[in-house]
């Protein structure tokens, strides 16, 4: 959308403005970023935490890595290592994606829908100073005699409550991360539906806000669950209650159904935003507007509705009836439809499109293809005779690898290649970026694809040693794993560089790019539409 089909103010506003504009900009220091209420600064806050916890993140991951690189006990001991996958899991799930993907939330949704800033600025400022609060307290259980959680980021019980004195910190540490998480979602769905501009219907909103809206919908319904399931467990440990003991006549079994009603709708929390990057990003490089709109915004609806509804095929193994066997395989076969429906929608985006293939682009056709090769490995798990087999080895490590990685952390990358500019205006280094998409490619294959082998052969996932026919997939996995980490260096390199300096961007930044977001200057102003913009009927804004 070019800026001639927008007008710059609300009908009949006044526009003797004062010279005096001072108090517009950011306030001075440090302390500009402890009280903003900003919805720029809080999407930049947001984002840089999530990049310093995927580092953290990644540093557990290589220390997973390294101690499979051989078969035997190598580097550190077993408690560690289980230690380093729970806290792995739950860094990269609560640090690191869905952080970031509020951060770009904060960032575009009051561009993209033409609104002043979120509609709960002050409620904003906390959402996003709870986080560091909450990792600091779950990372601290590290240096406490007991340890880190070692449960696996399931929680499961009678594991879980074996734990030290660190599980209380645990359990309060989740109870910060959902409490940020409803701030932010509540403020996702107030400033939608009331601060949109005029003429911005619902079916006229970017993808990337629709996938947004519905995301927090399903955060606001699911995180409560997770909290009620973890409390129970606190008082199970601490008050003498027995919901997950069988001694005093509960069931543990229970908590995998709280748990996972929580859990497979949070699997698509980190995945529906990628859609709606990745929804904006196709049709700018191929130059033809989204194929399929309506049955997008539809498809995305219909994986949000029916995510409540497949939970227990995390559960087959269980001992669960054959019809409640029946009930979640059918289901969750159904979801590949709405998710197959995206897939063809962005294929046909790009077929016949005058397509060229800078760094957002490379990253969202990887994004394509390798979530698709994640979600076709989720169909055979569906399939319950075939996930009694697979349950807990490797190749369910590999499955929401494939789906988490080349997906939803791809999708994160794509969109920061693709607003950076906006944001900085500043240009990036357009050849290091393509240098980094290629990098990091062939390492996430080498890393995950190996596992899908010896899941197969029977390795279960979890275990710090392992028996000498898993040895050589074993250690290409590992070297992968390096790879893919230190690469993801030059992706901060290029990030330090572009808001240093470089070739200075243009308003619209990318030829054939659609949205509000392209009509106002590079980088951003601190306060974006002083006046509502209103949109023109026929306007295109997705």
């Amino acid at each position: 959308m070019s800026a001639s089909d927008v007008t710059h103010h609300a009908p009949g506003e006044q526009h003797d403005h004062h010279d005096d504009h001072d108090h517009h900009g950011p306030a001075p220091g440090l302390m500009r970023w402890v009280t903003t209420t900003n919805h720029k600064d809080i999407g930049s806050l947001y984002l840089w935490f999530s990049l310093l916890m995927f580092f953290i993140g990644g540093a557990m991951a290589l220390v997973i890595r390294a101690e499979l690189f051989q078969p035997g006990i190598q580097i550190v001991d077993p408690m560690f290592f289980n230690s380093m996958t729970t806290l792995h899991a739950i860094v990269m799930i609560f640090g690191v994606v869905m952080p970031a993907f509020v951060g770009l939330a904060n960032w575009m949704i009051p561009m993209m829908i033409g609104a002043p800033d979120m509609a709960l600025p002050r409620l904003n400022n906390w959402s996003f100073w709870i986080m560091p609060f909450a990792f600091i307290i779950m990372l601290s259980t590290l240096f406490m005699d007991s340890g880190g959680p070692a449960g696996g980021w399931t929680l499961y019980p009678p594991l879980v409550l074996q734990m030290g004195d660190s599980f209380a910190f645990v359990i309060f540490a989740i109870h910060f991360m959902g409490i940020s998480s409803v701030m932010g979602s509540i403020n996702i769905v107030a400033t939608i539906f009331n601060m949109r501009a005029p003429g911005m219907t619902f079916m006229k909103m970017p993808m990337f806000v629709w996938t947004w809206l519905i995301t927090a919908y399903l955060l606001i319904a699911t995180i409560p669950v997770f909290a009620g399931a973890v409390t129970m467990l606190l008082t199970d440990r601490y008050f003498g209650t027995s919901f997950f003991s069988a001694a005093g006549g509960g069931d543990p079994v229970m908590f995998q159904h709280i748990f996972w009603f929580f859990g497979h709708p949070e699997v698509y929390i980190l995945i529906l935003p990628a859609f709606g990057i990745v929804s904006s990003i196709i049709p700018t490089f191929a130059r033809k507007p989204l194929f399929g709109y309506d049955s997008m915004v539809y498809a995305t609806a219909s994986i949000a509705f029916l995510s409540f509804i497949v939970w227990a095929h995390h559960m087959f193994t269980t001992g669960m009836p054959l019809a409640g066997e029946l009930f979640f395989m059918f289901s969750t076969m159904m979801i590949s439809v709405p998710t197959g429906v995206k897939v063809f929608n962005w294929v046909a985006t790009m077929w016949r499109g005058a397509m060229t293939f800078e760094t957002p682009m490379l990253f969202a056709i990887g994004f394509v293809i390798m979530f698709t090769i994640g979600g076709l490995s989720g169909l055979m798990l569906a399939i319950t005779p075939a996930d009694i087999q697979y349950h807990d080895t490797y190749f369910v490590v590999a499955h929401f690898h494939y789906v988490l990685v080349p997906g939803a952390i791809y999708s994160l990358m794509a969109a920061t290649y693709y607003w950076l500019p906006k944001w900085t205006g500043n240009m990036y280094d357009e050849k290091l970026g393509k240098m980094h998409f290629w990098i990091s490619t062939i390492f996430v294959n080498v890393l995950f694809f190996p596992m899908h082998f010896v899941g197969l052969a029977g390795m279960p996932r979890r275990i710090p040693d392992y028996s000498l026919q898993f040895a050589d997939w074993n250690m290409i996995a590992t070297i992968g794993a390096f790879g893919f980490g230190f690469s993801q260096l030059m992706f901060v390199y290029i990030i330090v560089k572009c808001v240093k300096g470089g070739e200075k961007a243009t308003d619209e930044v990318w030829e054939g790019a659609r949205g509000l977001e392209w009509t106002v200057a590079s980088p951003a102003p601190y306060h974006t539409f002083e006046t509502a913009p209103v949109i023109n009927p026929d306007t295109v804004t997705r």
